[in-house]
């Protein structure tokens, strides 16, 4: 194995590891808290807001990065020549490297848009669509934003992962996802992201949702969105609960091949099949287990 693919293969396996082991809700998260702000960055400096939110996604670990914690910064831009204001040291491809230290995430995100728009040779960039968002990613590792040579491919798998590319489709002030339709006067996309996880569609329940409401905002019956769920009839809605609007897989994504899920305190397996859209009686016999069974801290839960 070549030293390059092994720095990546082993970068693939952590990062597939920490999704597995979060059931992904820090990228949810994240995605829920910054994208206004890469929506904004979009409309004023024509950069996709999925491709901006997928490098934040990847270069801060969804935020959780010690760059991101210390510095404020979400995208590993370094000093240069023409950086004039504080950074901090840390290493990555080699020791003590200097970062670009921001007061707030807002300049962050700024700061990025104008990296890309002020760099000539990202200029070619911006002669793609800004639905293009395979062009953009592909180009960004053709222009050395990174090193890795799947830079291109890492990208893109986020952005379909969460279905980021609906919010490059912005206009005039709301989301309009091809998924489901939607009412011309409704405002349930603007408080409402639909996100794409093992190839299924789903949303996070916020305060005052019903299972009628969000049956008539997404065309699913409520019977279907129970039974997609494996919901009991008369289940209430809570915050934060995850609604899939279509049926479960049998198993997880590819990605997570060979990497289990480490249960935390508190998790059902019905917790670890909603964060992965997969049927419940599935899980179990995927891990031969019996219905009876109630993991504990610490088991491993496979996924495929």
């Amino acid at each position: 194995m070549k030293p390059r693919f092994l720095v990546f293969f082993v970068t693939f396996v952590v990062v597939t590891a920490l999704y597995a082991q979060s059931g992904q809700s820090v990228q949810w998260r994240y995605i829920e808290n910054y994208k206004d702000m890469a929506i904004d960055q979009m409309r004023r400096y024509q950069i996709p807001a999925s491709i901006t939110l997928a490098q934040a996604i990847v270069e801060s670990s969804a935020g959780q990065s010690p760059l991101a914690i210390k510095a404020h910064n979400h995208f590993g831009i370094k000093v240069g020549s023409s950086w004039t204001g504080p950074y901090v040291v840390l290493a990555d491809d080699y020791p003590n490297e200097r970062f670009r230290k921001y007061q707030t995430d807002d300049e962050s995100y700024e700061d990025h848009s104008r990296f890309l728009r002020d760099n000539q040779r990202y200029r070619p960039l911006f002669e793609l669509k800004i639905t293009d968002y395979k062009g953009w990613a592909n180009g960004l590792k053709r222009c050395g934003y990174a090193t890795n040579p799947n830079y291109g491919a890492m990208l893109i798998g986020v952005i379909e992962r969460y279905n980021l590319h609906q919010f490059d489709t912005y206009i005039n002030g709301r989301y309009r996802p091809s998924t489901v339709s939607v009412g011309e006067e409704s405002d349930f996309y603007d408080n409402h992201i639909v996100y794409l996880i093992n190839d299924t569609y789903m949303i996070i329940s916020i305060s005052g949702d019903t299972w009628e409401e969000i049956a008539r905002e997404t065309g699913v019956s409520k019977s279907k969105l129970l039974k997609y769920n494996e919901r009991p009839k008369k289940s209430a809605l809570s915050v934060g609960d995850v609604i899939y609007l279509q049926k479960k897989k049998t198993k997880g994504d590819k990605s997570l091949a060979g990497v289990p899920h480490v249960v935390k305190p508190g998790e059902s397996m019905y917790d670890i099949a909603q964060h992965y859209a997969i049927r419940l009686k599935n899980l179990y016999k995927l891990n031969g287990l019996p219905p009876t069974y109630v993991p504990e801290p610490g088991d491993l839960i496979w996924l495929r």
